[in-house]
């Protein structure tokens, strides 16, 4: 028998602890959401850091089962924006003093995609004079390639390994050389010892998935001392195979539960960490990003893609904010986090203290 007041004052815990605070619901799941407030306030501060999310690309070689841009798809209308949209929707984070930017795309290994970053990297320093924080998003690439981006001014990458259970992560993903779960852990690997702030994360309620495997998923996170996180429901995608499991699931407020969650007990196990309170949980509940940012998240990713190309960018069904403007969505949520009770940071770059920390370990 658990006894919730003294678990929810530890900050290590068991397997089966995780396990039992991940089904908590009611009063008990509202005392959760409660500490990891608390622990929020006292580690990382009531503030929350925008990130200007580009989405600059929906070309992408590989198939993973769940993703709506995957290869296969031939439903999709491919795009890859000019330079000169991309430095525009920089410019707008910019002087909107958003002080971190998201390059997003799907995951290509060519030269040709390679250079293309390499160039926008370089335009970027010049538009911003290097005060932009920098994160990309474009999947697994050589070790040289990351130091080359890093060097040229990308100070983090997000690479999510959406399952940390190697059984689990192969049949989320068509079993050949290009997706191998030991290429992306060797990944996430090689992105901490070259420097970057490191991030990764999971999808939470996707088939095949027990609550074990997300209790694993947290202690993951722990072990390989990340620095921070983006995680969020499955929502499923109709032009993929997975999609013949969404009757088999948790319904959406259940997985959008879970998701508090996860959020919730890592910010207790990990309080220096960033938490991305991701859109997704917009598609299930009209403020659910708002409920993450006030149990933990300090990390919110304003869309400023150009809107012609935001509805081509689905990775699940029911995605919002495809049809606003990055104005628009500004505007929004400006007062989603007012709302929530936070302050936005504005013309912080919000590095992730627990990077700070580690790098400052590594040092010694």
């Amino acid at each position: 028998m658990f006894n919730l007041t003294e678990i929810l004052n530890q900050a290590e815990f068991t397997k089966e602890e995780l396990m039992y605070l991940l089904a908590l619901r009611g009063d008990e799941q509202r005392k959760l959401f409660l500490r990891a407030a608390i622990i929020k306030e006292k580690f990382v501060g009531k503030k929350t850091y925008f990130r200007g999310l580009i989405e600059f690309s929906n070309i992408c070689h590989k198939n993973c089962l769940y993703c709506g841009i995957r290869a296969a798809n031939n439903k999709v209308n491919r795009y890859l924006l000019q330079k000169d949209s991309i430095l525009e929707a920089v410019k707008f984070a910019y002087n909107n003093k958003y002080a971190s930017i998201v390059l997003q795309a799907g995951e290509r290994e060519d030269d040709e995609f390679i250079n293309f970053i390499n160039d926008l990297l370089v335009d970027i320093a010049k538009i911003c004079n290097g005060e932009l924080g920098i994160t990309l998003s474009v999947g697994e690439q050589k070790t040289e390639v990351y130091k080359k981006w890093f060097d040229l001014g990308a100070n983090r990458y997000l690479l999510r390994i959406e399952a940390s259970n190697k059984d689990l992560y192969e049949k989320l993903h068509p079993n050949n050389s290009k997706h191998s779960f030991d290429r992306r852990l060797a990944c996430l690997k090689n992105l901490q010892k070259i420097g970057y702030q490191t991030g990764t994360g999971v999808m939470i309620s996707s088939p095949y998935q027990i609550l074990n495997d997300l209790a694993d998923d947290l202690l993951f996170f722990k072990a390989f001392d990340i620095d921070m996180v983006g995680m969020g429901p499955f929502i499923e995608h109709e032009q993929t195979p997975l999609f013949k499991h969404c009757k088999e699931l948790p319904s959406l407020n259940e997985r959008f539960l879970t998701s508090l969650n996860m959020i919730a007990i890592l910010r207790i196990m990990m309080p220096e960490i960033n938490i991305a309170a991701a859109t997704a949980l917009q598609a299930i509940d009209p403020v659910g990003r708002e409920k993450a940012i006030q149990l933990g998240a300090n990390v919110i990713m304003p869309n400023i893609t150009p809107s012609l190309n935001r509805k081509d960018y689905l990775l699940y069904e029911n995605k919002p904010c495809t049809d606003e403007g990055a104005d628009e969505c500004l505007d929004c949520l400006v007062a989603r986090i007012d709302m929530a009770g936070d302050e936005i940071a504005w013309g912080e770059q919000g590095n992730s203290l627990h990077y700070q920390n580690r790098m400052k370990k590594r040092k010694e």
